[in-house]
């Protein structure tokens, strides 16, 4: 009967040691996004993955008193880069980092005068990367 339970005891641990198979997927391209719309302001999203590591995409809003703003973005090899659509009160055409602010919002202390800033269309980048990515590259110290 000591057999028998020693015999479990090693067959279990022996069991415990045994690596697990665990399926690894390659990446695929994708696409998904959203738009939702009602009487007071709009939201929306698309993105785009190609399965090699670039992706590109959009979001943004506008806001019951016509405030908008737009991010188209690409992501790849050569790192993040986005462009900012807006007419945001406070907001000055600028380009901080790799990011590009166009704002056709009125200087401070100004009063708006016309219509608001409505996005219709998105701005697709042209940036696909078509080589896979290894790693993270440049970018708040994740030197990678």
């Amino acid at each position: 009967m000591l057999f028998l339970v020693l015999l479990s005891a090693i067959s279990l641990a022996h069991a415990s040691i045994i690596p697990q198979i665990v399926p690894v997927y390659a990446p695929q391209p994708y696409k998904f996004g959203y738009s939702i719309k009602d009487q007071n302001s709009q939201q929306f999203r698309q993105e785009a993955g190609n399965g090699a590591g670039g992706v590109i995409g959009n979001y943004g809003f506008t806001d019951d008193r016509g405030i908008a703003r737009q991010v188209n973005y690409v992501a790849d090899d050569a790192g993040f880069r986005a462009q900012v659509l807006t007419n945001e009160p406070g907001t000055a055409n600028q380009n901080p980092a790799a990011v590009q602010i166009i704002s056709n919002a009125p200087y401070a202390g100004e009063v708006p005068v016309g219509p608001a800033l409505v996005v219709q269309q998105p701005i697709r980048p042209a940036v696909v990367v078509q080589q896979p990515v290894i790693g993270f590259r440049g970018g708040y110290g994740h030197g990678l």
